[in-house]
């Protein structure tokens, strides 16, 4: 059976980190206007990756598994804000 992550442990690590991203933005208050939720995840994404790249390594591959979702979300989420510059 192939090793899964679910939604909860995925929305447990990206939660609270959205929470973070809300109270301590990582960026100018000027960049916040442009699609502040998008931004806000994105903000939230990338410190899930920064906490998992800092995490023990090995966790029967979830570990590496969960930065593998969590990177193609921050790729999905940057052409998100990307598509709707341009429409």
């Amino acid at each position: 059976m192939k090793d899964r992550i679910s939604r909860r442990s995925v929305l447990n690590t990206v939660m609270p980190a959205a929470l973070i991203g809300f109270a301590f933005p990582l960026r100018a208050k000027a960049a916040v206007a442009d699609q502040p939720h998008m931004q806000a995840a994105l903000d939230a994404l990338r410190l899930a990756k920064r906490e998992l790249e800092q995490a023990d390594t090995d966790k029967g591959g979830h570990r590496a598994r969960a930065i593998g979702l969590v990177n193609d979300a921050i790729g999905q989420v940057e052409k998100g804000i990307n598509f709707d510059r341009r429409h």
